[in-house]
């Protein structure tokens, strides 16, 4: 089964770990990433001059962070099915640290 391939055009930080993102396809999401902050790759970002070095990454069309983390655009631009997943997912990646 095929889903849908999107592409992140654009993003605008609107708060602290928030930011609105922008797909190819005209729909934007509002995603407060600060629940999924967790773990060795999404640790790092709960420093907020981390987190706002996001950038779009132009080759693979998603956001991008200088230590490598990213999403599929296809997560973020799904970011409502998928955000309750991510946090579960993300307090687990916490506790195999201790």
């Amino acid at each position: 089964m095929a889903h849908p391939i999107y592409r992140v055009r654009s993003f605008k930080i609107e708060a602290p770990y928030t930011l609105s993102v922008r797909f190819d396809d005209g729909s934007e999401q509002v995603i407060d990433f600060q629940p999924v902050l967790a773990g060795e790759l999404f640790g790092p970002l709960k420093d907020l001059t981390v987190f706002n070095q996001v950038r779009l990454d132009p080759e693979v069309h998603t956001l991008v962070w200088p230590n490598g983390a990213d999403f599929d655009p296809a997560t973020l631009h799904d970011w409502p099915a998928n955000a309750e997943a991510i946090v579960t997912r993300a307090k687990q990646w916490d506790l195999s640290r201790t």
